[in-house]
């Protein structure tokens, strides 16, 4: 299978992993859509010039994944196709911020180095904690839980749409590509002019399969409501979910553990 293929069955596998049955898998997706809320703007909040105040924000993504029982891997090769937009945002930094900040023995690193890794570092942990919530509840059900938390209907339809419509779109790509690679012999490579027709015919082609699934769906009865296989509800558990990741949020924003760790060890040392 060719490329497009692997990347269709890469991204409908966030899908399959909300289908578990973990304790996480089982919580009301406003908990977790809330908690990934608040850690996300937590991390953000920070200026760009930290860096060791993030290590303790790690053991939210890493505490998800074990006990969601989902693929370190897989979330991990994810993230690490955002890094070269992260790189590309912060790669002149260094160059504009030369400031020098600290030395590493007789290296000096500078401002703009610093704010670099700190980009970096935000957008690690901001796209794994998004990841992850899609991988333990699913699109559908973060839909629902925007509409619950008063987000607008047409607004969380639209988003709806997008994200499905990927789907069409890189099914309606995989088609073509592999119709082209039948009648080329498998060449791999496409000249400019083959690309630019390929990619006309692609968004003309998943235009028209669009518009036959949505009056598909209203045929069907689909009146913008998101029809949800398992039931939403509040228990002490989702409270509880939300209440202990918060207050760790604001514990780690408001106080820098590693360095009060080192100063701790430090000070025994003495």
């Amino acid at each position: 299978m060719n490329n497009i293929g692997r990347n269709y069955f890469d991204i409908n596998y966030m899908d399959t992993l909300s289908a578990g049955d973990s304790p996480l898998h089982r919580l009301d997706p406003r908990a977790k859509l809330i908690t990934t809320l608040l850690f996300i703007v937590t991390v953000v909040s920070f200026d760009k010039y930290t860096l060791s105040a993030f290590l303790p924000f790690f053991l939210y993504p890493a505490a998800l994944i074990t006990s969601g029982k989902i693929p370190a891997r897989y979330i991990i090769n994810k993230v690490l196709l955002v890094c070269p937009f992260a790189i590309l945002i912060g790669i002149f930094n260094p160059i504009i911020d030369t400031q020098i900040l600290f030395h590493i023995g007789n290296m000096e690193v500078s401002d703009g180095w610093v704010s670099f890794f700190s980009i970096i570092i935000k957008s690690l942990l901001t796209v794994s904690a998004a990841l992850i919530l899609i991988s333990l509840t699913g699109f559908n059900a973060v839909c629902e839980a925007l509409i619950k938390l008063g987000i607008p209907r047409p607004f969380v339809i639209q988003l709806l749409f997008f994200y499905r419509y990927l789907f069409v779109l890189t099914d309606e790509a995989q088609r073509m590509d592999r119709a082209r690679a039948l009648r080329s012999f498998n060449t791999s490579s496409m000249k400019l002019y083959t690309f630019s027709s390929f990619i006309g015919h692609l968004l003309l082609r998943t235009l028209d399969r669009a518009e036959r699934i949505y009056l598909a769906m209203c045929s069907r009865g689909f009146n913008g409501h998101i029809h949800m296989t398992k039931t939403i509800k509040n228990t002490w558990k989702e409270f509880s979910f939300v209440a202990v990741w918060v207050s760790l949020f604001l514990l780690f924003r408001l106080y820098n553990i590693p360095v009060l760790l080192g100063d701790l060890v430090t000070g025994v040392v003495k």
